[in-house]
């Protein structure tokens, strides 16, 4: 590590209620918006500068270009439109509605109802108290609509997993605190909830945990077309422990681990996290395991000397008693940590092919 800190960044929520405020004031006053001040869910303040300023009459528009800081962010970039609008002579009320590159909630679970707008409810919360704060001493009879869009966002959304959310047309507006700190595991986590809860309010009776897409998609193989619904294929990443406790907490009763050989091993040796780099401690684990069976004593050494458990699993020819002594040990670790949850373990070879199940 280099010792550099890390920068935050603003989530789409921030940036959306940003320009919304930027559009509003804009809207109030008759005139261009150059930059805005936010107070943020998780108290701090931060200023945001305006692009693209559209005035015309009862309309104005504007866009932030969100800043992800030093995460990895597929929306870093992006540009978080706003467009605010008044009809004079209506029924007071403030309308949030999607526009370009924003999705639409089509399965059950998430924290926005079915048929909905994809703008989870902290965004739309920040975005109503903007409003109110910049039309507080306007309250004329008229409807105020304000339409959230990203041009790109339909592009942007193949990226990532909201087809399987049951978000289609475009990507979320999103966010709790505000800020993206970076490099955080929150944003996968939080993924991983929400994955559970479709795959349960679609009455999927097993969730299948894959540790990346290769080993989803030998599974996907095995298992056969339409043997389960797209909603319980979750991709946990190197979450196991993570996702484990959130099916035991949201009351999953079936579950399947999927991955390849140096993953389940790193299971195998109770590491709830999987991105751990302590190959040479796990291989002399599987070493310790190997010399305590006369059937797989011979292997101890190859397990020793190996540079990878990758290198292990080949340089051993497959052997099924080496393969069985590791998904045995990731059954065992899964019933330590979530006793009572019924699981399977997947291990699948590196060229797709199921090697155990």
């Amino acid at each position: 590590m280099s010792g550099k800190k890390l920068k935050y960044g603003y989530t789409t929520g921030t940036c959306a209620a940003a320009a919304v405020k930027g559009a509003a004031q804009m809207l109030r006053d008759q005139a261009m918006v150059e930059e805005v001040e936010l107070t943020l869910p998780c108290g701090e303040t931060a200023r945001f500068r305006l692009q693209g300023g559209v005035l015309q009459g009862n309309c104005a528009s504007c866009y932030v270009v969100k800043d992800a800081g030093d995460d990895p962010d597929i929306t870093n970039g992006a540009e978080i439109h706003a467009t605010a609008q008044v009809e004079f002579f209506t029924r007071h009320r403030i309308v949030i509605r999607g526009g370009t590159g924003i999705g639409k909630v089509t399965k059950p679970g998430l924290a926005v109802r079915v048929g909905e707008w994809a703008i989870n409810p902290v965004p739309r919360s920040m975005i109503m108290e903007v409003v109110k704060e910049v039309f507080a001493v306007r309250c004329v009879p008229a409807t105020l609509t304000f339409t959230i869009s990203i041009p790109n966002g339909e592009a942007l959304a193949k990226k990532t997993l909201n087809e399987r959310l049951g978000i289609v047309g475009g990507l979320s507006i999103l966010g709790t605190t505000g800020i993206v700190k970076p490099i955080s595991t929150k944003a996968w986590t939080d993924t991983v909830d929400a994955s559970i809860d479709v795959a349960l309010a679609c009455g999927a009776q097993t969730v299948v945990f894959s540790t990346g897409r290769g080993s989803e998609l030998a599974v996907r193989r095995q298992l056969g077309q339409g043997a389960l619904g797209e909603e319980a294929f979750v991709m946990m990443g190197d979450h196991f422990g993570y996702s484990l406790a959130s099916c035991v907490k949201k009351g999953v009763q079936q579950v399947i681990v999927a991955g390849q050989f140096a993953k389940l091993v790193k299971i195998a040796c109770g590491h709830q996290q999987t991105h751990v780099t302590s190959s040479e401690l796990d291989l002399a684990q599987v070493a310790e395991w190997l010399k305590a069976d006369p059937g797989t004593a011979h292997l101890e050494r190859l397990a020793r000397e190996a540079n990878t458990a990758r290198h292990l699993l080949e340089g051993s020819g497959y052997h099924q008693a080496l393969i069985g002594l590791v998904c045995g040990n990731v059954e065992r670790v899964c019933a330590r940590l979530a006793p009572g949850l019924q699981v399977r373990v997947f291990l699948a070879g590196y060229q797709g092919e199921t090697l155990h199940y």
